[in-house]
């Protein structure tokens, strides 16, 4: 493992760097990009780190104990070592060629947990833990696929990695994240093997033109904008979605967690009091989701903090989740973006002065109707016309809903306990855009990370019917 040593000018020191190598070669073919990966090599490299408290370990033998596990880890990821190329028709693959992943060790012993999770603004300080700063994926011809950077705190330690957003989406990304914690932690046995089969209608022959140079994320990446990160308690989000569905209470307590979070999953589960058993799977339901519910509470407040026309046509776009509409189905672990892009269409008028329940039906209409069918019909017409995902609020009335609060993101134990938060980079941040976590407590509860203009944020802190949801305010 070659290393360096520098130290940057800012208040993070980066302390080395070196290239971590697979522990086994690979022997994985070239896998080729899907029409769902490329699209995806105009955006920024995914960044997402987990927060953690200080370990025991002294902390040269925690680095080379992370370093063993990313080895180890490679193994079971190949890709995740190797790097892009194209071929001369303008194919683009991964090769897993285990020229390895960027590993750096830094040092912010000034910045304490508190710093980072007492503002009501995610402090900006938080985009110095993670590397390949705006780094567009299609770099990845040239620059390592992944980058895991693990700065030293005060009394902490924060793990962000950085990856490829045309190599994973978010499914993948967390798969990875957890498998390094498992085996750090000394796991015997990974429960969760990626699937590299490159076997279903994603995989098409159709070539993606770029320009000279590569492509460019479509958003200014230098436009004023403010980040809070909202928390939404399981009873708030069971009052919300009762309030859509026009339910009471339940008695019992009882929440589909599944459900909740709105993706459409084939496993079926219930929390009654905080514990998980199954639901039959013929127990049909046509509720509006509690996912959904939360979603269109945020269409509404930030329509109406934006202050918009009447007659402006509003959008909501949520990323879903194509693994299970798919025939045959993708295993769930399939290695790869298997995302689609889903917008939902109304005029600020009827957002912002019909009931919540109609918001929240319009989403849930178009998340029902994305199946099989759907999925085709999106991947021919980007066939007919490839073309890279163009991010952004391009007329000032977009929002874009990513992540998931089903990700397993406090799952990542590297041996010392769970997880204090989750974070993320200054990657694909615009005014509008919106991830989903679940909150580091689990049992239904769920975090938004809000990515807004300072003016329209500040709308949405006065509006009291969208704080009244909000824990702790």
């Amino acid at each position: 493992m070659p290393c360096s040593t520098m130290v940057n000018s800012k208040s993070l020191t980066i302390i080395s760097k070196c290239t971590v190598f697979p522990h086994q070669k690979s022997t994985l073919p070239d896998l080729p990009l899907s029409v769902s990966d490329l699209p995806m090599l105009s955006c920024h490299y995914i960044q997402k780190g987990v927060l953690l408290t200080f370990t025991p370990l002294p902390f040269l033998s925690l680095l080379s104990l992370l370093k063993s596990a990313l080895s180890h880890t490679l193994s079971l990821f190949p890709p995740l070592a190797g790097r892009l190329f194209t071929d001369a028709a303008g194919h683009v693959y991964i090769t897993c060629n285990d020229l390895g992943a960027e590993f750096i060790h830094a040092n912010a012993c000034h910045v304490t947990i508190r710093d980072i999770l007492t503002p009501n603004d995610v402090p900006k300080s938080v985009r110095e833990l993670f590397t390949f700063d705006r780094a567009v994926s299609y770099e990845g011809h040239h620059r390592p696929i992944l980058a895991v950077q693990v700065t030293e705190l005060a009394d902490g330690v924060f793990v962000g990695c950085s990856v490829n957003h045309a190599v994973v989406d978010g499914t993948s990304f967390w798969n990875f994240f957890n498998t390094f914690a498992d085996v750090c932690r000394g796991a015997r046995r990974i429960s969760r093997g990626p699937d590299f089969r490159r076997e279903s209608l994603l995989i098409s022959t159709a070539v993606l033109r770029v320009p000279k140079g590569g492509p460019k994320v479509t958003f200014s990446v230098d436009a004023p904008l403010r980040e809070r990160i909202f928390s939404f308690s399981r009873e708030s989000i069971l009052q919300l979605k009762n309030r859509v569905n026009n339910q009471k209470w339940n008695e019992n307590g009882e929440i589909n967690l599944i459900e909740l979070m709105g993706k459409q999953s084939n496993d079926t589960l219930k929390i009654t009091n905080f514990k998980t058993t199954a639901i039959h799977a013929n127990s049909k339901t046509t509720e509006i989701s509690s996912f959904q519910s939360l979603c269109a509470l945020l269409w509404q407040a930030v329509t109406r903090a934006r202050k918009l026309p009447a007659t402006k046509t509003t959008t909501f776009r949520m990323a879903v989740n194509c693994r299970h509409r798919i025939e045959p189905k993708l295993d769930p672990n399939y290695f790869g973006n298997a995302i689609q892009s889903i917008p939902t269409y109304a005029t600020a008028g009827d957002v912002t002065s019909r009931e919540l329940r109609w918001c929240a039906k319009e989403l849930n209409k178009r998340v029902v109707a994305h199946d099989h069918s759907a999925v085709r019909r999106a991947v021919e017409d980007w066939e007919r016309d490839p073309r890279c995902f163009p991010l952004g609020n391009f007329d000032g009335a977009m929002i874009t809903m990513g992540s998931s609060p089903r990700f397993p993101m406090y799952e990542n134990d590297f041996g010392w306990g769970r997880p204090v938060a989750v974070r993320s980079g200054s990657a694909n941040k615009f005014d509008g855009k919106i991830s989903a976590f679940p909150g580091r407590h689990g049992g239904g509860n769920v975090d938004l990370e809000v990515i807004l203009s300072p003016e329209t944020m500040t709308g949405l802190e006065s509006d009291s019917e969208f704080m009244e949801y909000v824990s702790g305010f």
